[in-house]
C-alpha cells in the first residue's frame, strides 16, 4: 500500500483508479480543509457516497462510506488495527514511521488480539460503579462551570466551548487519575496537538507537532506512574501499577504499561468528549425549538446526545487494515491494504437512515460514533454522562441561548473540533 511521506502528505496514485476519478478525490479532501469543508462536509460526503460505498482512495487502500460496509468492517475479527507492527512494514519514510505514530501504536485503541484482550482486561476503568463515582463529580463540576459561563454573559457573549466544553472532560478525568490541576491547561494542549498523528493524511508541520506534544506527554505520565508507585494508593494509576506488577515480572515494562493505559485514557476522555460537547451545544442553541422542546420534555435528552453523535460525530475517519484478502461490499482488498471509513458520511447513508440530513430525535439506537466490534470505545459511558449531565442542566439552570456567530473549526477531516462557540442570551 502506498503512504503518504513523513515530509508531507504525498498522493500516490493507484493504478486501477482512473485519473479523472483520482483527482476528482483529491480536490474533494482539498475542499474538505477549507473552512467551508470544515463548517459542512456533508455534501461532499454526499459526492463521495455516489462513486459507490467502497471506492479507490488515490494514495492507496480505500475509502468506505456506506453504512452497513462500514458497520461490517469494525464488528469483524476479518479487520485489524494497523498496530506497530503494520505501521513497520510500511518504510522509514512514512508518517508511520514518525514518533508520534509508533507511539500511539502502543495505546490500547491501536492493539490487535491477543495483545488487545490482555491489555484491555488490565484496565478496567469505566464501570457502572466507576460511573456513579464520577457521575456526583461531574454534576459538581457542570453547575461550577454553567455559573462562570453565566457570569460572562451578563456582560455580552461568551465562548462556550472553551469555557465549559474544553473544561468539563479535563476537570472530569484530570480528577478521576489524581493530576494536579496546574496541569490540567497544558495536557489539554498536549492532547490537541498530538492528535495530528492520528489523522487521514497529516501534513510534515502537523507531524511535527505531534512528536513534540507525544514527547511531552511521554516524559509527564513516567513520571506519574514512578510518584505513584513510591506511594500505592487507591487510584486508577496505583491500581494499574498493582495489576501489571502480578502481569509483568519485568518492573520497567510494567511502569510502561500503566504508562500507555493512562496516555490512552487522557486522550480517549478528552478530544472526541470536548467536541462532542460543542457541537451538541451547538445544534440545541442554533435552533429555539430544540431548546423549548428539551426544556418542556426533559426526557429526550439521551435521545438528543443519540442524535447529536449520528449527526456530526467527534470522529468522522476511522482505519483499518485487512488481515487476508477479502471482497467488501464487491471490491477486492488485499491483506495488509487499509481501508478508511468514512464515519461522518455513513451517518448520512440514506440506505440506513430516513432523511439522514435531519436532526432528529426519534430515530432508534444506531451510531458508529463509539466505533463497534472489540474496540468499541471503552469510554463512551463516561462520554455519555458527560454530555447528559451537561445537557440536563443547561435546560434546567439557564435561560435560552443563541448563537451569536458560527463556529470556527480546526484544518481537519478525521477529527472534528469547533475552535469556538460563541453565546448570548436570547
Amino acid at each position: 500500500m502506498a503512504a503518504d511521506s513523513q515530509k508531507g502528505a504525498v498522493i500516490v496514485a493507484s493504478v486501477t483508479t482512473p485519473i479523472s476519478d483520482r483527482r476528482a478525490t483529491v480536490a474533494l479532501f482539498s475542499r474538505l480543509r477549507t473552512a467551508q469543508g470544515q463548517a459542512d462536509p456533508f455534501p461532499l460526503y454526499a459526492d463521495l457516497r455516489s462513486r459507490g460505498d467502497v471506492s479507490p482512495a488515490p494514495w492507496g487502500g480505500f475509502l468506505v462510506t456506506g453504512f452497513s460496509a462500514c458497520d461490517q468492517v469494525l464488528r469483524s475479527g476479518a479487520w485489524l488495527e494497523p498496530d506497530t507492527t503494520w505501521r513497520e512494514r510500511q518504510g522509514e519514510r512514512t508518517r508511520w514511521s514518525a514518533p508520534s505514530s509508533r507511539e500511539i501504536s502502543r495505546t490500547l485503541p491501536a492493539l490487535n488480539p491477543p495483545e488487545h484482550t490482555r491489555v484491555r482486561r488490565a484496565a478496567g476503568t469505566f464501570d457502572r460503579g466507576t460511573i456513579e463515582q464520577i457521575g456526583s463529580r461531574v454534576s459538581r463540576v457542570v453547575d461550577d462551570l454553567l455559573d462562570s459561563l453565566m457570569e460572562h454573559l451578563h456582560t455580552g457573549e461568551a465562548d462556550f466551548a472553551a469555557l465549559v466544553s474544553e473544561e468539563l472532560p479535563i476537570a472530569t478525568i484530570g480528577n478521576w487519575l489524581g493530576l494536579p490541576s496546574e496541569d490540567w491547561p497544558r495536557l489539554r494542549e498536549l492532547t490537541h496537538d498530538q492528535v495530528f498523528t492520528q489523522e487521514l493524511l497529516p501534513s510534515a508541520s502537523q507531524l511535527a507537532r505531534s512528536d513534540v506534544a507525544m514527547a511531552e506527554l511521554r516524559a509527564y505520565f513516567l513520571d506519574l506512574v514512578s510518584e505513584r508507585r513510591s506511594r500505592l494508593g487507591d487510584d486508577p494509576v496505583s491500581r494499574w501499577i498493582r495489576t501489571w506488577d502480578a502481569l509483568e515480572p519485568d518492573r520497567d515494562k510494567a511502569d510502561e504499561a500503566v504508562y500507555f493505559l493512562a496516555l490512552f485514557v487522557l486522550l480517549a476522555a478528552l478530544e472526541t468528549t470536548s467536541t462532542l460537547l460543542s457541537t451538541m451545544a451547538l445544534l440545541l442553541v442554533e435552533r429555539p425549538d430544540r431548546w423549548n422542546l428539551l426544556a418542556e420534555q426533559p426526557d429526550l435528552v439521551p435521545a438528543f446526545v443519540e442524535e447529536s453523535l449520528r449527526y456530526d460525530p467527534p470522529t468522522h475517519v476511522i482505519s483499518r487494515v485487512a488481515a487476508q484478502d477479502c471482497v467488501l461490499e464487491g471490491v477486492e482488498v488485499r491483506a495488509d491494504e487499509m481501508v478508511h471509513l468514512m464515519v461522518g458520511a455513513a451517518h448520512r447513508d440514506p440506505a440506513r437512515y430516513d432523511a439522514p440530513d435531519r436532526f432528529e430525535l426519534n430515530r432508534g439506537p444506531g451510531h458508529l460514533a463509539f466505533s463497534g466490534g472489540i474496540h468499541y470505545c471503552l469510554g463512551a459511558p463516561l462520554a455519555r454522562l458527560e454530555a447528559q449531565t451537561l445537557l440536563s442542566r443547561m435546560i434546567t439552570l439557564l435561560p435560552r441561548l443563541t448563537l451569536v456567530r458560527r463556529p470556527s473549526r480546526a484544518p481537519r477531516v478525521a477529527f472534528r473540533r469547533l475552535l469556538n462557540l460563541d453565546v448570548a442570551l436570547a
